[in-house]
């Protein structure tokens, strides 16, 4: 990766700041410690996962092209087979290229083991606390997680989604899969559920986003840092999706707009969106459209904000990274940069304390958006998930 391509990925800050003067201990687990007691309150992270290994790579693309919440297929499973075969060699090499694998699943740890042990101070009544993690297409999958909190003797759930602005497509397809696996192992009566559905404008991310994004800006020269262009760049998602009325691009503006304001708007912005999948038309514009677009009007500094990652993966450190960087080169982009994705910022850390100890507080069980169906829906599994977890 190179160094005058992007910011630094790597600079994790190993000591967490402290949350109502509490530190975060180090060390962390996917289930309750047991050593301690059996878990009050559980916070249940939810995210696509990655492949951690390249072997995980076609397993994985094949959960995620069986998932008719994300994409609509002709024979699904049939085609799902398909694609994930013909893909899988190509996205094993761009793994090798990060690593081998993804470390989306490290990265929810930390968050997860960090923000929990500073919940077991800021909020005695609920705790012991005990994080999980639930990934959508790769390990560990839902049915391990609720067998894992079953077996920790948990009772009461908050279902924290760790993509920040609801979409069918993302925290949707997690709901829907845990309220069809909840049904399928007879576990709908074994926990108490309330949800962190989507946090757009949570300060955990407005601020933490903005101060990234400032000490990015400073590594450009004095001279050339007011003509920096921030260009926000979210993951895509099928037309057909957003037609139907999902609120997901609607949220991503939220983010920016927020982000923009605790920046007082000191630079020229743009929002666009990336990772687009097969010959269908996806939301737009592209990231690399844009950048080739700046290019053409003689823009050479673009600082790009994975607006809608609260962690490193494929679409950061490859997509944007690698095969934007090199693109970026070519265009004459000399400089063009990536925020330092969130990962285990310890103000972000504190962040996600902050708004679990808030829902457990505020007694609330959902946002007022999670009864809202999208006006074009006709999937019957999100009528149902959505009425099983507003009844709790």
């Amino acid at each position: 990766m190179s160094g005058h391509v992007c910011f630094t990925l790597y600079n994790v800050k190993r000591s967490i700041g402290a949350f109502r003067n509490v530190s975060i201990r180090s060390g962390f687990s996917t289930s309750a410690d047991l050593t301690r007691a059996p878990p009050k309150t559980a916070v249940l992270m939810m995210n696509m996962g990655g492949p951690a290994t390249q072997e995980d790579v076609h397993p994985f693309l094949l959960n995620l092209f069986a998932d008719r919440d994300l994409i609509v297929l002709p024979w699904q499973s049939t085609a799902s087979r398909f694609i994930a075969a013909r893909r899988t060699p190509r996205v094993k090499k761009q793994y090798a290229e990060i690593g081998g694998g993804s470390p989306i699943r490290r990265w929810t740890e930390a968050q997860g083991a960090g923000m929990v042990r500073l919940l077991d101070v800021a909020s005695p009544f609920t705790a012991p606390h005990a994080h999980y993690v639930a990934f959508r297409y790769a390990a560990p999958l839902t049915d391990e997680t609720l067998m894992a909190m079953k077996a920790d003797g948990v009772k009461r759930v908050v279902a924290f989604t760790q993509y920040p602005q609801y979409s069918c497509s993302t925290t949707g397809s997690s709901l829907n899969q845990l309220f069809r696996r909840l049904k399928a192992l007879g576990l709908e009566n074994e926990f108490e559920w309330s949800l962190v559905d989507r946090w757009p404008t949570s300060p955990a991310l407005v601020k933490v986003f903005a101060k990234h994004i400032r000490e990015a800006l400073d590594t450009y020269p004095a001279a050339e840092r007011h003509d920096v262009v921030l260009l926000f760049s979210a993951h895509s998602l099928p037309m057909k999706v957003v037609d139907r009325g999902d609120p997901y691009p609607q949220e991503v503006g939220a983010t920016v707009h927020a982000i923009m304001e605790e920046l007082n708007f000191s630079h020229e912005y743009r929002l666009s969106y990336q990772s687009k999948v097969g010959p269908l038309p996806w939301l737009g514009p592209k990231t690399l459209g844009v950048l080739q677009g700046l290019a053409s009007h003689k823009r050479r500094n673009v600082l790009v904000v994975p607006v809608a990652f609260t962690t490193d993966h494929i679409e950061t450190l490859y997509e944007l990274d690698l095969e934007y960087g090199r693109e970026a080169r070519e265009l004459g982009l000399t400089g063009y940069k990536r925020v330092e994705s969130l990962n285990a910022d310890p103000d972000f850390i504190q962040g996600l304390a902050t708004m679990v100890d808030q829902h457990l507080n505020d007694g609330k069980k959902h946002s007022k958006q999670l009864p809202l169906r999208c006006p074009g829906c006709t999937n019957a599994v999100c009528a149902d998930m959505r009425q099983f977890f507003c009844a709790q």
